[in-house]
């Protein structure tokens, strides 16, 4: 999910080999078209992209074995209707790894409203508790977290929207920004199928 130039996919496909498929989507028609050249160019011909929103996926109801994303899920802003998504697109027994931003608290107002912290995947980040629940209420069992680690903003970053009294304060809690990879797996509804 969020395929973009086509990079991750083509990681993917090393871990399938030339027998599996990849399927990448992005919402952008112009990444679409740059990782289907970078594709073309690789002569990778079991790596596809389909464009498209990732809360409604271009792709049939138990399909994937694997789904994996990277740093995309914060900008969507219905985060329960892109883990509904996954749930339906993954095969039982599947599973996903997605790494993302979530927060740990409240981020100063100020940074919220800012276009950059948006675009730096900030902003529209998700309580951590809110995001993991999302995971649970659709219906993945074994949730692990892989990965957790706090994201440290250099003042340089912080003075474009709080004063040093600010900064100092923010300084003084705990980290508030966290990039996390969260595992989670489908379960079973047949007898069987794992």
């Amino acid at each position: 999910m969020g395929s973009g130039a086509g990079n991750d996919c083509f990681v993917a496909r090393a871990e399938t080999g030339e027998t599996g498929k990849v399927i990448g989507i992005d919402f952008t028609p112009a990444m679409i078209e740059k990782a289907r050249l970078n594709a073309e160019k690789r002569g990778f011909n079991n790596v596809e992209f389909r464009q498209g929103d990732i809360e409604k996926m271009p792709v049939t109801a138990n399909t994937a074995d694997v789904i994996v994303s990277n740093c995309v899920l914060n900008l969507v802003p219905n985060k329960k209707a892109v883990f509904s998504e996954i749930y339906r697109v993954l095969k039982d027994g599947g599973h996903f790894s997605i790494s993302d931003i979530v927060l740990v608290g409240e981020l100063p107002q100020k940074m919220q409203e800012a276009a950059e912290m948006y675009a730096g995947c900030v902003a529209g980040a998700s309580q951590k508790n809110d995001y993991l629940s999302f995971i649970e209420q659709v219906g993945f069992k074994n949730i692990i977290i892989q990965k957790e680690n706090p994201i440290i903003l250099p003042d340089d970053i912080l003075e474009n929207y709080l004063s040093k009294e600010d900064i100092a304060a923010y300084r003084e809690n705990p980290p508030i920004i966290y990039s996390i990879t969260v595992y989670a797996e489908k379960h079973c509804c047949s007898a069987g199928c794992c």
